[in-house]
């Protein structure tokens, strides 16, 4: 007799994934629960699944965090991805909280960006043994020649008139010397395609930075870089999507509930 197979259906799975001055001293927004968005666009995953088709697709879940304090969050110095500093005392404080909280999440893999901060965040997950993967295309974005250095009132107003047109639609200027919000995102494309091709990870913790959180978050949501920074966030806070299939639902927003013990988050 002739078996007739199912066919598989084909995968389409998109992958989520320091702002400087502005973005390091975002306080904490609480918890908000977001609707579900669906692509306006369907090119971007229309693509994807054309090039993925490997296993029936479960539902994921990612677990998307940004990493802990630093001197330079503390300091009001730009970081950006020239600037690889290490957490400080309150960041690696964060840090354990967060593991306390999500340890008994069965993650299978663990994504960061190529630098300290990102990778120290979520050092514990690696060492109960969960394999890590660490990419340069989840680095935050390089705001050029004000990296280091703090901000001067002159500095401010030319950094505020660039976010003011990144806001106006004009997401292919770069900061002089730097990244434009559409280099960020061209660079987390191979990053998102590569995890795309691993059916098997149903459940991800992925650690980056603020600035480029919001282009990435802006990438698989598909909603304009121009309003990318309706994704708020802060220190160690936690975006958690669910992805059915069909669309990303947003679970949790900026998420510091696992934070609240630490008396002198908001010092």
């Amino acid at each position: 007799m002739v078996q007739t197979k199912t066919p598989r259906t084909p995968f389409s799975f998109l992958l989520i994934a320091a702002f400087a001055v502005a973005d390091e001293k975002q306080s904490a927004a609480g918890i908000e629960q977001m609707p579900v968005l669906r692509p306006k666009s369907r090119t971007f995953a229309g693509k994807l699944a054309k090039s993925y088709k490997t296993h029936p697709l479960e539902t994921k879940e990612i677990y998307l965090i940004r990493h802990g304090e630093t001197d330079y969050n503390r300091k009001g110095i730009v970081q950006g991805s020239g600037v690889d500093t290490d957490l400080n005392e309150l960041g690696r404080r964060q840090a354990q909280a967060f593991f306390e909280a999500y340890r008994h999440v069965p993650f299978q893999k663990v994504y960061t960006s190529a630098l300290k901060r990102a990778m120290q965040s979520v050092e514990e997950f690696v060492r109960l043994g969960i394999p890590h993967e660490r990419y340069a295309g989840l680095n935050e974005i390089s705001w050029g020649f004000r990296e280091g250095q703090a901000i001067t009132p002159e500095e401010d107003l030319y950094y505020h008139s660039v976010l003011a047109a990144w806001a106006n639609g004009e997401d292919t200027l770069r900061i002089d010397g730097g990244e434009s919000p559409a280099d960020v995102q061209n660079r987390q494309r191979p990053v998102i395609e590569t995890i795309l091709s691993r059916p098997e990870e149903n459940c991800i913790l992925v650690c980056m930075h603020g600035r480029a959180m919001r282009i990435l978050l802006s990438l698989v949501l598909q909603t304009p870089l121009k309003d990318m920074d309706q994704y708020e966030h802060s220190n160690l806070c936690l975006y958690k999507l669910i992805y059915n299939g069909t669309n990303f639902s947003v679970e949790l927003h900026n998420d510091t509930r696992h934070l609240e013990r630490l008396a002198i988050l908001n010092e």
